[in-house]
């Protein structure tokens, strides 16, 4: 799940507080205005504690020119994103300084504690479960994230105190029992927490959102990394739970098309969206995201041939199995024959300003924004260029909740459980594929993609062969679904496929759209780009434009100066499915007597 905070500074781990005057540090008050002795007594005010955590958890489109957790450009590690030059590389190396951060963990469990200990007396038994479950939902939701990063991480539920040396500099807790303990605020939070505590509070039914996005990582972790069916099947069970609140509420729709739901500037009472992030220039809160698709601004980041290859087409086939002219990836071809988010995500018209691709990633840009500068050739509107975006950010998609809760039944049914229906494809990817089309869509062609069928799966030369061909279909729908947002390369993680992003086994992920030069960006061929400029054939192809060869330009764009990643998998201390911790870190924890242990797979020191 993706959001994975990696390479933390000494910041707040409890371990470093001790060289840096932990005193003070471990005794601040919370971030609020209230002191820990005014803080606790009333509902309204615990409410105001907890609301700090929204921004933690729920980072929207981010804030300002802050993408750290925000699609699109907070996400470009993945084989979904071509970077001009050098692709982003894994860790290699432990680093001297890094560890995560334990000050959110730390502030949850003083609420906890305070909740229990101060509260009784003013909040009712129902308020006082209600409000424990929202502290352990986020101190599950923190912890996850701390696992899927490092793996095995120490363990914490009550407030340490500055003196408790052995606790400070404890050794890391076993993924499992950590996990252990994940589950059951999870199931704490579900049965607990309000249904209804006003409208953008957490309720119920976004933890139950979140808790099939939690369950499910876990779960494909546990199967795919760790070998172990049986934790595999527990959290599964938990995802498919957790899922089937949100499902039989009768709350949420898909009836939205799908590029209204990331550039509307009012995502209030939408049905498809659980949960939001409001902004609103008047308060000065605003983002960037937009601006890096605003077609009027260069970027360096565009979509690979890889992705472009995965869009099923509108009759539910793939590409390998259609004839020539349905098959061909010219632009205009593809917004026709393959489903409609491919359209809803890329802009209509191949652009030098997309220096990666060549293609506009522009999902988070709004159609009529697109008409303004484009067609009618008029200016960019201020509020879609640098941080003064002010389109909502879905935070919590309906479309995710079903996608977690079919995976979990296909992953599930691989390990012994119920088989998956036809009715449960139903309920949950064609309900998706029969999301409302945009009118602009509509005349251009696109049309809604084929229901997925159980007896007639695609056949896909492509799929490995270690997953079924149900599994194949769940997980390019989540591919087409999700493109640019935040769960890529979390996906290829939990299922163990980061061999996705090796070039050298890859080639498709240094490449992407596919160009006719001559007729579609003739500016290109001149004699500047000699030698810097390629066109990849389908079948693997290169060809290097040499001046003298303008007809044969044509195929999936890559700029030469691409190079692709340093060999990350199969290599000596070096694990890139979890972060190390730094040297430094080990070495105090030495020099204090004590002992901690490297992230699996890096050198201890």
């Amino acid at each position: 799940m993706e959001k994975m905070k990696t390479a933390y500074k000494l910041g707040l781990m409890l371990i470093l507080m001790v060289f840096a005057g932990c005193e003070k540090l471990l005794d601040r008050p919370p971030l609020t205005s209230e002191t820990d002795d005014t803080a606790w007594t009333s509902e309204e005010k615990l409410r105001l504690y907890a609301n700090k955590y929204y921004t933690d958890f729920f980072d929207g489109y981010g804030s300002g020119f802050s993408t750290t957790g925000a699609p699109l450009v907070g996400y470009t590690n993945s084989d979904d994103m071509v970077v001009l030059g050098n692709q982003l590389n894994f860790t290699r190396s432990v680093p001297n300084s890094s560890i995560w951060s334990y000050s959110t963990i730390r502030s949850i469990n003083i609420m906890l504690d305070r909740i229990d200990t101060r509260m009784s007396g003013i909040l009712s038994p129902s308020a006082k479960a209600h409000w424990t479950g929202i502290g352990r939902f986020f101190r599950a939701f923190r912890y996850s994230e701390l696992v899927q990063t490092y793996g095995d991480v120490p363990y914490y539920t009550r407030e340490i105190a500055n003196t408790e040396f052995d606790e400070l500099y404890k050794d890391r807790t076993p993924r499992n029992e950590v996990m252990d303990g994940v589950y059951d605020d999870l199931k704490f939070a579900l049965q607990n927490v309000r249904y209804d505590d006003g409208d953008q509070n957490v309720n119920r039914y976004i933890v139950a959102g979140f808790t099939s996005r939690i369950a499910l990582s876990e779960a494909t972790w546990q199967k795919y990394y760790y070998k172990n069916n049986e934790r595999a099947k527990k959290f599964l069970e938990l995802a498919i739970e957790a899922a089937d609140i949100d499902i039989s509420s009768g709350k949420y729709d898909i009836n939205t098309d799908y590029k209204t739901i990331f550039t509307s500037k009012e995502l209030k009472g939408n049905k498809e969206v659980i949960l939001y992030r409001n902004y609103d220039p008047a308060a000065g809160v605003t983002h960037a995201i937009a601006s890096y698709g605003n077609l009027a601004e260069s970027t360096l980041n565009g979509p690979t041939s890889d992705l472009l290859k995965s869009y099923i087409l509108t009759n539910g086939q793939v590409w390998q199995n259609a004839p020539a002219a349905t098959a061909s990836f010219s632009l205009d071809n593809m917004i026709v024959t393959r489903d409609s988010r491919f359209e809803a995500t890329f802009y209509s018209k191949p652009s030098l300003l997309n220096k990666g691709s060549f293609y506009y990633i522009t999902k988070f840009l709004p159609r009529e924004v697109e008409k303004r500068t484009q067609v009618d050739q008029l200016g960019m509107p201020p509020e879609f260029t640098g941080d003064k975006n002010e389109t909502d950010a879905p935070v919590l998609r309906y479309a995710e909740v079903l996608l977690n809760w079919i995976e979990a039944k296909a992953e599930l049914a691989t390990l012994g459980g119920a088989a998956v229906t036809q009715s449960d494809i139903d309920k949950s990817i064609n309900k998706i594929r029969n999301r409302p089309l945009a009118q602009e869509a509509i005349s251009r062609g696109v049309t809604k993609t084929a229901p997925l069928s159980l007896s007639a799966l695609p056949s896909d030369p492509n799929r490995d062969a270690d997953v079924p061909a149900l599994l194949w279909e769940i997980r390019r729908e989540r591919r087409m679904e999700f493109a640019f947002e935040i769960f890529r390369l979390a996906d290829l993680k939990r299922w163990s496929k980061l061999e996705y992003m090796d070039s050298d086994v890859n080639p498709d992920i240094l490449s992407g759209g596919w160009i006719n030069f001559p007729t579609q960006l003739p500016a290109a061929l001149t004699a500047a780009n000699v030698g810097k400029i390629a066109v990849v054939s389908v079948s693997g192809t290169e060809t290097v434009y040499n001046g003298s060869n303008n007809s044969s330009m044509v195929g999936f764009y890559k700029s030469t100066t691409n190079k692709g990643r340093l060999p990350f998998l199969n290599q000596p201390n070096i694990n890139p499915y979890l972060a190390p911790v730094g040297r430094v870190q080990i070495d105090d924890y030495a020099a204090r007597g004590y002992k901690l242990t490297q992230t699996q797979g890096w050198p201890q020191n």
